[in-house]
């Protein structure tokens, strides 16, 4: 009996032995990386959240505890520091409003108009295209600061001083929001698209509206929170332009408020106001979010 068993039927019942132990290690490896990307990813989570539990734990106390020492437990004057920032002399509500009203504005004409330039590099060919695309990343390289000088002299010159027009209309430049668009047009916005459309008697004007923009969705989503958060945190340019209280934005008003003399000074206040603050970004960030990761791995990526 022994004499009749075929040796190849042996043989494969190793090797099917030998890959089933590979592939079970394999899974083991898997999931072991696995594990141990989700714990990383854990920890650096509970990193970046933590400063921001510090940051409202810092505001719900009065000025003499901050010299007790650190602490994580909360303390019991949340409500007299938001009603003694809610009745300051500062116009904090009219600086979320201006706030508010200045970075959507921007967003929105820095979004559209950045995709409407990426649109016209990618989607037609005409002598300096190259040229064109060259100077407008040459521009990344400028800093504001640089400019400031001149822009706040030309900003004088059209009397446009204490004014939201010269936050808001200059977004449209927005080298760096052109530039990642750009890139996400190549691999998700294909030239025979376009083509057709063109061919089934479509203008540009619906082709740019009806066609290149809902397929940059995720891209638009992305640098929509870049340009809207950018905005909202710039202390620069808005110092530089608004002088009167009611036209101030949020971030003029927490400087003022922490330049206050020794015995107006109110450590708790301040953390309360950049608190009120983050709730705006907070929210746009959470409304977006399901598009962030979307967007940057698409644009990332050569179809």
């Amino acid at each position: 009996m022994d004499g009749n068993k075929n040796p190849k039927s042996t043989d494969l019942k190793v090797e099917d032995i030998k890959l089933d132990d590979d592939v079970r290690s394999k899974g083991l490896n898997v999931r072991a990386r696995r594990t141990l990307a989700y714990i990383v990813l854990t920890f650096v989570s509970l990193l970046c959240l933590f400063w921001f539990y510090i940051l409202f734990i810092n505001a719900t106390k009065a000025n003499g505890e901050f010299g007790k020492g650190f602490t994580l437990i909360p303390s019991n004057y949340f409500f007299k520091n938001w009603n003694n920032l809610m009745h300051s002399p500062l116009p904090v509500t009219r600086g979320l409003i201006n706030s508010l009203f200045i970075s959507a504005g921007s967003s929105i004409l820095c979004v559209y108009f950045s995709t409407m330039t990426a649109f016209a590099i990618h989607a037609y060919d005409f002598k300096l295209k190259k040229v064109m695309f060259t100077i407008i990343l040459a521009i990344m390289m400028i800093p504001t600061q640089v400019t400031a000088l001149g822009f706040l002299k030309l900003v004088r010159n059209m009397k446009l001083m204490n004014s939201f027009i010269p936050l808001i209309v200059p977004a449209i430049a927005a080298p760096v929001t052109f530039f990642y668009i750009k890139q996400y047009m190549e691999s998700s916005l294909p030239m025979e698209l376009l083509e057709a459309a063109r061919i089934d008697g479509s203008g540009e004007v619906r082709i740019f509206n009806g066609i290149a923009l809902p397929l940059m969705k995720p891209a638009i989503a992305v640098q929509m929170i870049f340009s809207f958060v950018g905005s909202w945190n710039n202390y620069f340019t808005p110092a530089l332009i608004l002088k009167e209280d009611k036209k101030k934005t949020l971030p003029i008003l927490i400087a003022t408020l922490r330049s206050a003399d020794f015995l107006k000074f109110d450590m708790g206040q301040v953390y309360m106001m950049i608190a009120f603050s983050i709730f705006p970004v907070i929210f746009v960030y959470v409304f977006l979010a399901k598009n962030i990761v979307s967007g940057m791995t698409v644009g990332a990526v050569k179809g």
